[in-house]
């Protein structure tokens, strides 16, 4: 092949993998630091932590990754609000913070207020309440105000979140 077509060609595909970055670049901005700094930082911005807990095995958790938390409606909302982290639960630090907070199936949700680093809510596929959670189920208007009311008060500013992030499948 000359010189005269692969330029043309490089410029086109160079110019075809801009929106896909940029679109990886438009959702939830996780942090990759140490849990410390990431507490330092959530305590200092008056935060809650998001903490999207999986492993690598974990078809679900992998979907949400590149469908969810890739798009920019849930990223501008979690952005605002959280200090985002994900931590894997089978490597580094994961390990003893799965542990900590009892994560037991993946993906599991936990909004970590940063003053005691206990979660004020977790959402994961298994329920502690006995109340469908399903997408269509969410958008009920009867089910919403139930469930809510199952909650503990604290709860209802990370609750809200997780709505987010199921209604967005």
């Amino acid at each position: 092949m000359n010189s005269k077509r692969l330029i043309p060609l490089l410029l086109s595909l160079f110019l075809a993998w801009l929106p896909v970055c940029a679109q990886a670049q438009d959702g939830i901005k996780f942090e990759h630091n140490a849990w410390a700094e990431i507490v330092a930082k959530a305590k200092a911005e008056g935060k809650l932590i998001f903490a999207d807990v999986y492993t690598q095995w974990c078809g679900p958790c992998y979907n949400m990754a590149t469908t969810v938390f890739t798009r920019h409606d849930v990223g501008a909302f979690y952005n605002d609000h959280f200090v985002c982290v994900k931590i894997d639960a089978e490597n580094g630090e994961g390990v003893a913070l799965a542990r900590k907070y009892q994560v037991r199936v993946y993906p599991t949700y936990l909004y970590i207020d940063p003053q005691t680093e206990e979660f004020v809510h977790r959402s994961s596929s298994v329920l502690r309440h006995r109340i469908p959670l399903s997408p269509s189920a969410l958008r009920t208007p009867l089910l919403l105000p139930i469930w809510r009311a199952s909650m503990p008060r604290a709860t209802a500013r990370a609750s809200s979140c997780s709505i987010i992030l199921l209604t967005s499948l």
